[in-house]
């Protein structure tokens, strides 16, 4: 007994990849009739590589990350879900509080900041987005840890 199977075009699966390729898609599907082809691209998996700085160098960076204030968690605060001054991600992705590795902080807990000045930065699919203050008024706490995975409106920090 022989099963009716559709011949299928290597050059069509290869260019309904290039589609996927082209337009940023992780998965595109394609049906005709009884033919049906399903292309899937699974995200690139990042590695974060530890930093390591030898030499004279050493004491300044670690003074730097000793002095710099620990988070606060959402899990250790009281629940500032309602807090008026809260500022929620706007996306899933990995909040940085720096611009770069070893750089300062855009702010720390005390800090004075203006309406729309950076806060820290939501890296979502290798695009980095600067997160500005929605208002002005002073950081009472930071939410998250540098280089943490954060979704779609967790809590990130507090202005007041």
């Amino acid at each position: 007994m022989k099963t009716n199977k559709p011949n299928i075009d290597p050059a069509l699966v290869r260019e309904i990849a290039n589609l996927l390729s082209e337009s940023d898609l992780t998965e595109i599907e394609v049906q005709h009739e009884d033919l049906r082809i399903r292309v899937v691209r699974a995200p690139p998996t990042v590695y974060a590589a530890p930093v390591a700085v030898a030499g004279p160098a050493a004491a300044p960076v670690a003074a730097s990350v000793a002095a710099a204030p620990a988070p606060v968690t959402a899990a250790a605060s009281d629940d500032v879900s309602k807090h008026p001054g809260l500022v929620t991600s706007p996306m899933v992705g990995t909040a940085y509080l720096g611009p770069e590795p070893g750089a300062k902080f855009f702010v720390d807990v005390g800090a004075v900041v203006k309406e729309g000045q950076t806060l820290l930065i939501v890296e979502a699919m290798k695009t980095m987005n600067a997160i500005p203050a929605p208002r002005a008024g002073t950081v009472t706490r930071v939410l998250v840890e540098n280089a943490q995975p954060v979704e779609y409106g967790e809590p990130l920090l507090i202005i007041e």
